[in-house]
């Protein structure tokens, strides 16, 4: 079931003429600053992929994928939930070396996303992925990738600022980021929910990248669900800003550095998936056949979401809402595209 919130008193800050003007402006800005920061290059991604590699994201491993059939080859196809399997793949057979990676527009559909205010069923991101050495697999270079999105995101904002003055009403968010684990949140608030410890905390302290999600913490329980096949546990996280319309923590991106055939080896066992193994990925990435690299996915319609002050998703994004939220927005004036 749908859930939404309207904070008191929101109105949109654009017109929707101004609106669709800024996407434009943000997605050129931002794609631009990433990849310069970051030396990435944009590549055509797929919209769906054969069910049989094994290269689609299983997310939390419970979300059901579109799946259809081919009728000239016999085969079924998956839409895709994100390309973290994939770019990996790419990487090695577009031939990129270290120190260069890929970026993607990346278009899915996650047909049992709970819809609210940041969620929907359909999903935009920039889905990137760039070659590392084997000494590169560190905190230090993690946190070091993490700073780097994080100016690029500032550096977008002001400049939306800059051309629509109305933004200015938000305040600006600093490069300043503050790095703590999902355990160290834990032990600060053990009595909390993992979402209510992410908004204590980020309401206290700024942008925060949380990391170590996906291993079961001294609770017994993960932070959050991570599949076992493409972060490393240990060295993974999500960039989190304070969405000052929506009074929340706000997650823009979920990235790591990538497993290692050994890292893969010990997750898959922990996951119980070692079905996987078979799959032709996993087997070549067991065999150290695909390159060490460091990825994750940004949110497109999230990052326009949070520059211009928006309280819904809907005001970015086409999609397809329940009677519910189509109601509540139109009372509070609020246009779903």
């Amino acid at each position: 079931m749908s859930t939404i919130s309207i904070p008191d008193g929101y109105k949109p800050l654009l017109s929707m003429y101004e609106t669709q003007k800024a996407i434009g402006v943000i997605k050129q800005k931002f794609a631009e600053t990433l990849s310069a920061t970051l030396q990435l290059h944009r590549v055509s991604a797929p919209l769906f992929l054969e069910a049989s590699t094994g290269l689609n994201d299983d997310l939390n491993g419970y979300e059901r994928k579109v799946t259809f059939d081919l009728k000239d080859t016999g085969t079924q196809a998956q839409v895709v939930q994100s390309l973290a399997k994939w770019k990996r793949q790419a990487l090695r057979d577009y031939d990129f070396h270290e120190g260069k990676g890929l970026y993607a527009d990346m278009n899915a559909i996650r047909r049992d996303e709970e819809l609210d205010n940041l969620h929907s069923v359909y999903v935009d991101q920039w889905d990137w992925e760039k070659v590392i050495s084997k000494e590169d697999r560190t905190v230090e270079y993690l946190q070091k990738t993490v700073r780097a999105i994080v100016s690029a995101v500032c550096a977008t904002e002001m400049s939306l600022h800059a051309q629509f003055p109305d933004l200015n009403a938000l305040p600006l968010h600093t490069p300043d980021v503050t790095f703590i684990t999902a355990q160290e949140l834990e032990d600060l608030y053990p009595d909390l929910t993992p979402k209510e410890r992410e908004n204590a905390f980020v309401r206290e302290n700024g942008t925060t990248f949380l990391m170590q999600i996906g291993k079961k913490l001294r609770s017994g329980k993960p932070h959050d669900g991570r599949a076992p096949d493409y972060d490393d546990w240990d060295l993974n996280g999500d960039i989190l800003f304070w969405n000052s319309t929506l009074n929340i923590s706000y997650e823009l991106s979920s990235m790591g550095i990538r497993v290692s055939p050994e890292s893969l080896d010990r997750q898959l066992k922990e996951a119980g998936c070692d079905d996987r193994r078979s799959l032709p990925f996993h087997k070549a990435l067991l065999a150290g056949e695909l390159p060490y690299s460091i990825g994750g996915g940004i949110g497109q319609s999230r990052l326009c979401m949070l520059i211009l002050g928006s309280a819904h998703i809907g005001e970015i994004q086409c999609s397809v809402w329940d009677e519910k939220t189509r109601q509540a927005c139109a009372e509070a004036g609020i246009p779903l595209l």
